[in-house]
């Protein structure tokens, strides 16, 4: 599969401690770093001091470009399941200073969107369960699996190390779809993964947020935190039209979506989202349009996702109304769109 090299903009930085370990992870697998770094435009100066900061489309296409160099479809799952809290620098070493391991969650919750900007996470409640959710908002970032598959193992290792090495979530959520091997998913987690949801997540039961971090301080916990948002700067984050289709990709697969649910997810209202999109030169269903098509392109590379799978993740009713769809962008069916992609 292609990657694709998205245009670097402002607002969707990440600190390059995200990084930690590429290199020599990247060498075990057989990976070639020069080469990755070059083609997806990073220099590799800029990994080795983790208070730098990266583009998060080179980022993610870093992570991309290591699979496909490595030959490894999931590079990021495995890279992310031995990333240590440690190595993400500041977001890592606040989270572990907390006092409690409520705090710590909440930490990572609360400021990955200043370790990582253009990035939704939170920590919410649902049916007695927790969900620990990351997001990219960009919409402009389009292949992001591997990143997903690494933030998550990030994640879970936070939780491991408050509650020891075997603990296990009871679902891992990931909103890109099924890979060709998603046994190795819940071999790494532990637990059942699910593909195509709207967003990333942990879920898990309610452990006892009381319980005490072992590295708790709570002086060092407040100046590592006020660093970290020193640093950053800001939260950033893409521009209107990326955001918007970035809320737009995150509730494709639960339908086509409605404008008024996309208002409400960018807390604006219906008017006020088709007055700046009509500022874009866009209209709400040409947005659509375009996250199904750059969606459409990905996903038809990966040949081991059926039409019918691709039809439903783009919030088609039926694979003759994707086949449709498809026809119209490019005059082609999808079988001859995919057999043209060359993979």
């Amino acid at each position: 599969m292609t990657v694709s090299i998205p245009e670097t903009s402002a607002g969707r930085k990440v600190l390059a401690s995200a990084a930690n370990g590429f290199a020599s992870f990247l060498g075990t697998m057989g990976g070639d770093c020069a080469s990755v770094l070059g083609r997806a435009g990073v220099a590799e100066h800029d990994i080795s001091n983790p208070r730098l900061t990266l583009d998060l489309g080179a980022y993610c296409t870093m992570m991309e470009l290591a699979a496909q160099e490595t030959r490894h479809d999931n590079f990021g799952l495995w890279f992310g399941q031995q990333f240590q809290p440690e190595m993400l620098g500041l977001i890592g070493e606040a989270t572990l200073s907390a006092p409690t391991l409520g705090g710590a969650l909440e930490t990572l919750a609360g400021l990955f969107p200043f370790h990582q900007q253009a990035t939704h996470t939170r920590l919410g409640r649902d049916c007695g369960l927790l969900r620990l959710e990351y997001r990219i908002l960009d919409g402009r970032i389009v292949q992001r699996r591997q990143d997903a598959e690494l933030t998550m193992g990030m994640f879970v290792n936070v939780l491991r190390r408050a509650l020891g090495a075997q603990w296990t979530p009871d679902e891992v959520h990931f909103e890109h779809a099924t890979p060709e091997a998603p046994q190795e998913h819940e071999r790494a987690f532990g637990a059942p993964a699910h593909f195509g949801q709207p967003c990333n997540a942990l879920v898990f039961r309610a452990p006892d947020l009381e319980r005490r971090m072992k590295d708790g301080n709570l002086d060092r916990w407040s100046t590592l935190r006020a660093e970290l948002v020193r640093l950053a700067g800001s939260r950033g984050g893409p521009s209107f039209l990326d955001r918007v289709k970035g809320e737009i990709r995150s509730q494709l697969s639960e339908g086509y979506p409605h404008i008024d649910a996309i208002a409400d997810a960018l807390e604006i209202p219906r008017w006020t989202l088709q007055r700046r999109l009509a500022d874009h030169g866009v209209s709400f269903s040409e947005a659509v349009e375009q996250v199904r098509q750059d969606l459409a392109r990905l996903y038809l590379a990966q040949r081991h996702i059926p039409l019918t799978d691709i039809a439903i993740l783009l919030g088609y009713s039926e694979l003759s109304a994707f086949s449709r769809a498809v026809k119209r962008w490019s005059g082609v069916s999808p079988k001859s769109m995919r057999d043209a992609l060359g993979v």
